[in-house]
This record gives C-alpha cells, structure tokens and sequence, in this order.
C-alpha cells in the first residue's frame, strides 16, 4: 500500500475551524488553501477556485461531487493545446505536461472520510475498496475524489476480474497498484511463442502474475516470479492461488533477477522511458529505461545453454521520439544478445482507435513484440 502523509488540512466550515489528516495516492504535500463546499457551488466557480490551487472539500451530496468533477474535466479539455505531431517527443512531453496539470486541477476536489467511510449524502459504502487501497483510514480525513473513484475501480476489477483467453477464459484480479491485465496483445505473444526446452522459467517483474499463469498452462513445469513491489507480489500470490497454481510458482520480492539460471526468462518492463509521476505510473514508464538495461545486461548470466530471453516490448517509444530502434538493437549487441526472432501483434487498446487521443498519431501506429533473444556468442 503506498505511504498515508501524515499531512495536515485545515479550512472553514459553517463558522468552526476544521481539521483533517490529508491523504493522497499520488503523494506530495497538502493543498495550502482550502474552503468547504456543497451543491450550491457552481463548475465554473470551482475551476476559478482549483485554478488558483484552492482545495474544496466536498460537504453534498456524493453524485453531485462526482458530477462536478466531470464538468471541471471537461472545462480543462476545451482549455487543451493541440499537439504538433511533426515534433513527437516535443509533443509527449506537452501532453504529459497537460496531464499532470489536469490531474492537479482535478485532485483538488476532495471527499471527507472518516473512520474509512465517506459521510456524504446518497455515497455508497465504500469502507471496502479504500481499505484495499490505502488501509483504513481512523479518524477525519480528506481524499482526493478522483482516487477514491481509482479506489473503487480497482475494488471492481479485483473482486469480478479480467477473463484471459490465453487461459481457457480464467480470470486474473488485479490489485490497486498493479497494472490490470486488460491489454490482451502482450498476453496473446506469450501465448503463441514457441516454448525452449527445459522445466524453470523467470517472469520477472510479474505484477499481477498473468504471464507466469500463461507459461504454467502452456507446460512449464515451474516458474519463478520475481516483482519489487509488496502490492504486485501480493496480487501474484492471490491470483496463483486463485488458479491452483501456487505450487508450481516461487514468488520472489526484492531485486530483478532472482538466484540461479533458467531456459526461459520473460521480461514486459514499461514501455515508454520515461519519469513515472505516480507509483501507478511505474508500470507504464521506465525512467532512462532502466529496467530494459537491467533485464539485458543480466540475461546472458541467468540462461541455462540454449535458453532464450523473451522481451515483449511497444515500439510506442519509438513512434513517441523517445527511443530509435537502431537504438535497441544497439542495446541488444552491446548486451551479447541477438534476436533469434520476433513475433509481433497490433495493439488492442482502444487508444490506437481513438482518434480524437492527442497521442492518435503515434498509438495508431504501434506494434507490440515478443523478441526472443539468445546469446550472440
């Protein structure tokens, strides 16, 4: 679970001085100012107030708060520079610009929760998906509505899960921080690749554990997940139960790689290299792509003789300016791999549908890949 701040909110309310624990699933500090709010409180005047970094803490009804919070983000989108796609990289970076500024203007809308409930009018009980999320919360604070409605989301997806074909239609539940499975492209290589002989294979990074379920069904005799973060190991575990898998699985918190060799070591790190904003985020950017170089530059010394190294890889950063291809294969060699070969497969998020994405322009373009790769010497 991400860290609760200990910071401080204070405002005004019907005459009395109030006081909250300020908690946040993005971090940073609490807002400097804020006033409380209800129905009466107009979208166009609480865009003036977020604009100038006033927090409103919500005192409503719980469905107007959310309608507001739809109308504040739609004021911000009609406020949206349009991208110039002859610059991509200069282009990634105003949106991403465009997005943090989005979600601070929309993170100061927040919603009191005391002793892990929301005290609003018509809110339902969401005691549950906020305890899963960021434990239970004792006592009066505020909370971002946006991460409360994340709270949920996740809450949704972790109790009715995500059907994978790959695996006869059985479903993965993610958990909140963990990247939900719902991209079935990345799923679908591994599930077609040819498998190298042998009974031990690494997924490293293995977040919700659906590619490591994937190599289980297909025959392989074990598999030893390995992820950095409490949440994602956690999840695993959950889910391997979940599929009577447990047995087969090693789950291994801490460092990339784990001890010894395999015939096989998988490896999906984030796809852009880019800085993560949030811990959410880390599953989407891989800041200088540093889990891409560690994978590389430990492959060769965990493959057992004829092994293979599997990467399944978005050339999104490519088509962002923010990696060459010429680049990775650079990357390749420098590390005494090649690519023995590859299997690619269009994206199947809705992003590379969406025309109206300001990102159209290089998501329309993607291809996912699974590079199988083997020691050059």
């Amino acid at each position: 679970m991400p860290p609760i701040s200990e910071a401080q909110l204070s405002w005004d309310e019907a005459g009395a001085k109030r006081r909250a624990r300020y908690v946040s699933a993005r971090g940073g500090p609490a807002p400097k100012r804020a006033v409380a709010a209800g129905d009466e409180l107009t979208a166009d005047a609480a865009f003036r107030l977020a604009s100038q970094g006033t927090a409103i803490v919500w005192t409503g009804d719980y469905h107007n708060a959310r309608q507001l919070l739809q109308a504040l983000g739609r004021r911000i989108d009609k406020r949206r520079t349009p991208l110039d796609p002859a610059d991509p990289a200069a282009a990634f970076n105003a949106f991403r610009l465009m997005q943090a500024q989005r979600a601070g203007i929309l993170g100061l809308v927040l919603v009191p929760v005391t002793d892990g409930a929301v005290p609003l009018r018509r809110a339902p009980d969401l005691r549950a998906a906020i305890e899963e999320a960021v434990g239970r919360l004792e006592g009066d604070n505020v909370v971002p509505l946006r991460d409360v409605l994340a709270f949920v989301s996740a809450h949704e997806w972790r109790k009715n899960g995500v059907a994978i074909p790959a695996l006869d239609g059985a479903t993965i539940h993610p958990h909140y921080g963990v990247f939900p499975p719902t991209r079935q492209d990345y799923i679908e290589l591994v599930a077609r690749a040819p498998l190298p002989a042998g009974d031990v294979a690494f997924d490293l990074g293995t977040g919700s554990g659906v590619l490591a379920a994937v190599l289980l069904q297909r025959g392989v005799a074990r598999v030893v997940a390995t992820d950095n973060v409490p949440q994602a190991i956690a999840c695993a575990a959950d889910n391997f139960g979940r599929l009577g898998l447990s047995e087969r699985v090693t789950l291994v918190e801490g460092g990339l790689y784990p001890e010894g060799k395999a015939s096989l070591v998988v490896c999906n790190p984030p796809w852009l290299p880019a800085k993560a904003g949030t811990s959410m985020e880390a599953a989407v950017y891989d800041p200088d792509g540093a889990m891409l170089q560690a994978f590389l530059d430990g492959l060769g010394n965990h493959l057992l003789p004829g092994g293979e190294g599997w990467l399944i890889l978005s050339d999104l950063a490519e088509h962002l300016g923010l990696r060459s291809r010429a680049r990775l294969l650079a990357q390749f060699s420098a590390s005494g791999l090649e690519v023995l070969w590859r299997l690619d497969a269009p994206p199947s998020s809705k992003a590379a549908r969406d025309r109206d994405d300001p990102l159209y322009f290089a998501r329309s373009k993607e291809v996912v890949s699974l590079s199988r790769l083997g020691s050059s010497a």
